[in-house]
Protein backbone atom coordinates (compact mmCIF):
# COMPACT_ATOMS: atom_id res chain seq x y z
CA UNK A 1 0.00 0.00 0.00
CA UNK A 2 2.81 2.46 0.80
CA UNK A 3 4.20 1.91 -2.71
CA UNK A 4 0.87 3.05 -4.19
CA UNK A 5 0.76 6.07 -1.90
CA UNK A 6 4.34 6.91 -2.84
CA UNK A 7 3.73 6.73 -6.57
CA UNK A 8 0.58 8.79 -6.30
CA UNK A 9 2.25 11.31 -3.98
CA UNK A 10 4.99 11.80 -6.59
CA UNK A 11 2.39 12.21 -9.36
CA UNK A 12 0.31 14.76 -7.41
CA UNK A 13 3.47 16.63 -6.37
CA UNK A 14 4.57 16.90 -9.99
CA UNK A 15 1.09 18.04 -11.06
CA UNK A 16 1.51 20.93 -8.61
CA UNK A 17 4.98 21.63 -10.09
CA UNK A 18 6.65 21.13 -6.72
CA UNK A 19 10.10 19.69 -6.11
CA UNK A 20 10.61 17.24 -3.27
CA UNK A 21 12.33 20.04 -1.34
CA UNK A 22 9.45 22.47 -1.88
CA UNK A 23 6.93 19.86 -0.72
CA UNK A 24 9.08 18.99 2.28
CA UNK A 25 9.24 22.68 3.24
CA UNK A 26 5.45 23.02 3.00
CA UNK A 27 4.98 19.86 5.08
CA UNK A 28 7.64 20.90 7.62
CA UNK A 29 9.55 17.63 7.17
CA UNK A 30 12.90 16.73 5.66
CA UNK A 31 13.40 15.98 1.99
CA UNK A 32 14.55 12.51 3.10
CA UNK A 33 11.07 11.78 4.50
CA UNK A 34 9.35 12.90 1.29
CA UNK A 35 11.75 10.79 -0.76
CA UNK A 36 11.26 7.73 1.43
CA UNK A 37 7.47 8.00 1.23
CA UNK A 38 7.62 8.41 -2.55
CA UNK A 39 9.89 5.34 -2.86
CA UNK A 40 7.55 3.33 -0.65
CA UNK A 41 10.20 2.63 1.99
CA UNK A 42 8.39 4.68 4.64
CA UNK A 43 4.72 4.77 5.50
CA UNK A 44 3.51 8.31 6.26
CA UNK A 45 2.03 8.97 9.69
CA UNK A 46 -1.61 10.02 9.98
CA UNK A 47 -0.44 13.55 10.77
CA UNK A 48 1.75 13.65 7.66
CA UNK A 49 -1.10 12.28 5.53
CA UNK A 50 -3.38 15.08 6.76
CA UNK A 51 -0.70 17.63 5.87
CA UNK A 52 -0.23 16.10 2.42
CA UNK A 53 -3.99 16.27 1.79
CA UNK A 54 -4.05 19.93 2.79
CA UNK A 55 -0.95 20.98 0.83
CA UNK A 56 -1.72 19.08 -2.37
CA UNK A 57 -5.50 19.47 -2.22
CA UNK A 58 -6.22 15.77 -2.64
CA UNK A 59 -8.41 13.42 -0.64
CA UNK A 60 -7.18 10.36 1.20
CA UNK A 61 -8.97 8.17 -1.33
CA UNK A 62 -7.22 9.93 -4.23
CA UNK A 63 -3.84 9.50 -2.58
CA UNK A 64 -4.50 5.82 -1.89
CA UNK A 65 -5.81 5.26 -5.42
CA UNK A 66 -9.20 4.11 -4.18
CA UNK A 67 -12.27 4.51 -6.35
CA UNK A 68 -15.81 5.12 -5.21
CA UNK A 69 -18.45 2.76 -6.53
CA UNK A 70 -21.98 4.12 -6.53
CA UNK A 71 -24.95 1.77 -6.68
CA UNK A 72 -22.67 -1.16 -6.89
Amino acid sequence: MSDTIGKRLRAFRKLKNLTQQELADKLHVSIAIVGAVERGTRMPSHELLRSIHAVLGVTEQELRGETLTIGG
